[in-house]
């Protein structure tokens, strides 16, 4: 099994979606083939380091100038910041342009030897394959509260999906989006990506990859980039995940609390895409739940990353480990690309609500797995709504 992870460079396209995680990659043009827009245009107003940041970086030994112009591609393991407290992200202005988004699409394809069902008394038969069907666009009309989230790693750039969802410490006006864990940060052998930001309703008009090459960034991105100021995901997923296996999945989760690109308008990312959806970390059993639907934007074959899908199932349960939480698994034959895209059934109070995301998916695609959202997920969301109330 593989999680659904970021997309990578065609070197990586030999691992498929095994257990790995089924959202992102590099491209082909990665983050180490070219400069970053910041470098090759060399505004000094095309980057904002807070002084938080700045004092952040230099604790580690980082000179935020060498960051400026090139130095966050230096994925040197004593440079790759990795504990909770580290996370940096500084905002880089137009490094997200059109082409390079539509570059970071090609998902890593990382095959596992093994299944991962761990306990048949918590794993129910695989379910049947549900053809990923496309979302009707405009997405802002039908999916509002989608995107992808776009980052670098060490090797290149790579995309996985998102969700907004509500902040229980700003009403209405939401900037938080839930993703999976390693979407955010590469798990035991690594630390935190860079560059993470977040692109609601990406490719709103569902144009083909041919179409999209020279369209204005404003359609790409209709409601503009938005970059991460501060992630938080599971410590489990810190210390345990893994690129296959299944390592981690159960606590595969992240939430990023962002900001717009070109500096606040006033309004807020909920306000600006008009939704968000409430999370919903009771945890329902599977007996309780009809229909689950997963959204992402798959890119592996024989997907290209640049469209909108949905998979609806009643929803299964997976064991990873017995001594684990179990997981949700539905049939959906979306690939890698969709990791981190949003699980959405209806909550307690009958109303549409966030249950789990895309962790991990088989070698073959046909269904994908997601975490039950208990304490852990709750302490991580409360704990980034927290450090932004009334902000």
């Amino acid at each position: 099994m593989r999680p659904i992870r970021p997309t990578m460079t065609a070197a990586s396209i030999a691992a498929v979606l095994a257990l790995a995680a089924t959202a992102c990659g590099p491209s082909e043009n990665s983050a180490g083939d070219k400069p970053s827009a910041s470098a090759s245009r060399g505004g000094e107003d095309r980057i904002t380091i807070p002084e938080e940041l700045k004092d952040r970086l230099k604790e580690h030994g980082i000179d935020v100038d060498k960051w400026r112009n090139g130095e966050w591609k230096n994925w040197d393991k004593d440079t790759w910041l990795r504990e909770a407290q580290d996370f940096v992200n500084p905002i880089i202005e137009d490094l997200w342009d059109p082409d390079r988004m539509r570059e970071a699409e090609t998902p890593p394809e990382r095959p596992v030897d093994k299944d991962i069902s761990g306990d048949d008394g918590v794993t129910d038969p695989t379910p049947a394959p549900v053809k990923a069907r496309t979302v009707s666009a405009p997405y802002r009309a039908n999916a509002p509260e989608a995107g992808k989230v776009f980052f670098d790693g060490p090797e290149g750039s790579m995309v996985c999906s998102a969700t907004v969802v509500q902040d229980p410490a700003n009403p209405g006006k939401s900037n938080l989006v839930w993703t999976a864990g390693h979407c955010v940060h590469a798990g035991k052998k690594g630390g935190w990506y860079r560059n993470i930001a977040f692109v609601p309703s990406y490719n709103d008009n569902a144009r083909s990859t041919a179409e999209l090459q020279g369209t204005p960034k404003a359609e790409v991105a209709p409601h503009g980039v938005w970059w991460g100021d501060w992630v938080k995901t599971s410590e489990q997923w810190i210390a345990q995940g893994a690129k296959t296996g299944g390592q981690g999945a159960p606590f595969d989760f992240a939430v990023i609390h962002v900001t717009p690109e070109k500096g606040r308008s006033g309004a807020s990312l909920e306000e600006t895409v008009g939704s968000a959806l409430p999370v919903e970390f009771e945890a329902p059993a599977v007996s309780e739940i009809a229909k689950m639907t997963a959204t992402g934007y798959p890119a592996a074959a024989p997907f290209d990353g640049e469209r909108m899908f949905q998979c609806p199932d009643r929803p299964g349960r997976l064991s990873v480990k017995a001594d684990e939480p179990t997981m949700y698994r539905i049939g959906c034959t979306m690939t890698g690309g969709s990791s981190g895209g949003g699980w959405v059934a209806e909550g307690r109070d009958g109303e549409p609500a966030l249950v789990s995301n895309t962790s991990i998916g088989p070698l073959a695609a046909g269904w994908l797995a997601g975490p039950r959202l208990g304490d852990e997920a709750k302490a991580v969301y409360r704990a980034v709504s927290e450090k932004f109330a009334g902000r």
